[in-house]
Parts: C-alpha cells; sequence; structure tokens
C-alpha cells in the first residue's frame, strides 16, 4: 500500500512491484500515454496475483454496491492484514483460487462503478515526501508526486490515448476517493513515521481495526451508553452519524486521530466529569506506584543489610 525510505520520509501509495516503477517524477500536467479497454490482449491481466488493500471508503463503497453489511462483506470478501510497515491492521481483498480478484470475469470487472482505490490509480502510482524527522515542519503540507508503473505484460501503454495526469484522476474517479480516504491516509503515514521505535496496544489496534473496516459495529460504539457519557455529541452531530455512512466514516478517522494518536481534535470533546474522573485516577495509579515503589526501595535496603550482617558474621 505505500513504500517509505528511511531520511527523506517517502511513502508510496497505490503501486505494485517496485521493479516496475519508472525512476520519472511526475506531477499533475505530466503527460500519460496510456489506455485499458476489452479490445487489449492483455485485458484484466493486472487484475492477478495483486495484494488489493482497501481504505475504509473503499469497503464502504463496495459493501454499498453489493447490498451487504459490513461484516458479511469482510468474512465473504477479504483476509486481515497489517498495513505495509506498520502494526495498524487492516484487510485486502481474497483472491479466487487461480490468484484473481473475485469480482473479475474475462468481460471485466463487475464492480468497475465502485472498484478500490489501488484499481483506479493503476497504472499510476502517487507518493508522498517529508524531510527527514529532525527536519520536517509537521505543520507543513506533504510534497506530492505521481510515478508510472509499467509491467511487461501491460499493452495499455501502446495505445495512442494521451492524458494529464490530472486528467486521468478526473476520469478514473480518483478525486473523490483521494478527498474520502485522506484523513486515514494521513494516520497511515504519520504511523509509518514512527518506524518500530513504539508499538501500539493490542487495544488501539482493535479500534482501529472496527473503525477502518466495520462502520456497522463503529456506529454500536459510538451509540454505547460509555462512549456517549465520555464524549459530548450535540444532537444534529448524533443524527448524522446515525444516518449518514459518510459523516461516520470521516468522525471515526477523527476519533482515531485523537484517542490513538494524540492529535487534538476540536470536535470531538470529552465530558468534564469523566476528564476529571480521569485526572483522579490518573493521581491515584501514580499514587500507588509511588508507594509500591519506595516498598520496593525498603525491601532492597532490608536485603542489603541483611547480607552485610552475614559478610560480616563470616568474617567473624
Amino acid at each position: 500500500m505505500s513504500k517509505q525510505e528511511s531520511a527523506p520520509e517517502q511513502s508510496t501509495l497505490f503501486s505494485r512491484n517496485p521493479s516496475n516503477i519508472m525512476p520519472h517524477k511526475l506531477d499533475l500536467d505530466s503527460k500519460l500515454k496510456f489506455r485499458c479497454h476489452p479490445g487489449v490482449s492483455c485485458f484484466t491481466a493486472c487484475c492477478g496475483n495483486i495484494n488489493i488493500v482497501l481504505t475504509p471508503y473503499d469497503i464502504l463503497r463496495l459493501r454499498r454496491a453489493l447490498n451487504l453489511p459490513a461484516s458479511e462483506f469482510l468474512l465473504r470478501f477479504t483476509t486481515p492484514v497489517y498495513l505495509e510497515k506498520t502494526d495498524l491492521p487492516g484487510v485486502r481483498i481474497n483472491l479466487d483460487e487461480e490468484g484473481r480478484c473475485p469480482f473479475v470475469t474475462e468481460q471485466g470487472c463487475t464492480i468497475y462503478e465502485h472498484r478500490p482505490t489501488t484499481c483506479r490509480y493503476y497504472p499510476v502510482g502517487m507518493s508522498y515526501f517529508r524531510e527527514s524527522p529532525e527536519k520536517k515542519d509537521e505543520s507543513a503540507p506533504a510534497e506530492e508526486f505521481y510515478f508510472l508503473v509499467k509491467e511487461e505484460h501491460c499493452k495499455g501503454h501502446e495505445e495512442e490515448q494521451v492524458q494529464t495526469i490530472r486528467e486521468w484522476r478526473a476520469d478514473q474517479g480518483i478525486d473523490e476517493s483521494d478527498v474520502m480516504n485522506k484523513e486515514w491516509m494521513e494516520l497511515v503515514m504519520r504511523r509509518k513515521s514512527f518506524g518500530h521505535q513504539a508499538t501500539l496496544s493490542e487495544q488501539a489496534k482493535r479500534i482501529f481495526f472496527l473503525a477502518s473496516t466495520d462502520l456497522d459495529k463503529f456506529r454500536e460504539l459510538v451509540f454505547s451508553d460509555s462512549f456517549l457519557s465520555s464524549y459530548e455529541l450535540d444532537e444534529e452531530t448524533q443524527k448524522k452519524l446515525r444516518e449518514d455512512d459518510v459523516e461516520l466514516m470521516l468522525f471515526s478517522f477523527r476519533f482515531l486521530a485523537a484517542t490513538i494518536f494524540g492529535i487534538r481534535e476540536s470536535s470531538l470533546k470529552v465530558r468534564e466529569e469523566r476528564l476529571k474522573q480521569k485526572m483522579e485516577q490518573i493521581k491515584k495509579d501514580r499514587a500507588g506506584a509511588e508507594k509500591r515503589a519506595e516498598e520496593t526501595y525498603r525491601e532492597l535496603l532490608k536485603d542489603h543489610e541483611e547480607l552485610k550482617k552475614q559478610l560480616e558474621s563470616k568474617k567473624k
């Protein structure tokens, strides 16, 4: 799903085999000579032996098209995976026995209008680039650029159609996908920047997986007594989250940013009384830890004195 160099930080999205990446940096106005259609000899060849990782918006769009609840879609069509070079759990599409996407036939893609983001991008890849961690300004947006993926079997590059990357994005419906995926992808990129310096708790992983894959269960979480007693959600917001899956998905990104990544989110406020309870619990935990540390220290002193006496008695 993405690829990162150690320094400077570079993350590659929606690409395939790195050996097939052309070493040319492209921008929105760069030209792309490519066309895929049923008449090319390799039609649908790119739909096999591929790792199609799904974003939250991909999952929402696909299960709506298939008229399936999230849990059934995930069970029938996906496998849990860790997002590349992170400890963040996600899902990828299950391939069939021949190693091909289950939604592809000889006639083409049966879910074409609702296809995942990685399929829309091909044969273009996108990268984010930041300065090395010690130099980068967290508030500054990452530089965005593109590159071409050129595989030997693909004959689409021999077609005469020429578009700019900007036109290609519009034609493939990538703009909408990127807008919807943006906040989630930023969380993934942020996590990748930590490398192996810190690991997420199992609880944090479960919350990330739930919010990223199953909006039905996430909605149940949001409207649980424990959640509503912890966070302030006005009536208008609650109405949107009950009725609108896209609003709920975007809210889930902000929830993850605040609860797992510690990013201050003005639209997600902890209730004052719950905040006080949390602070009191922290104080109690700290006092308990200090007491245990003092008791341990006294035990060590006692053991030291006992050992000292034993050594002195031996000398006599």
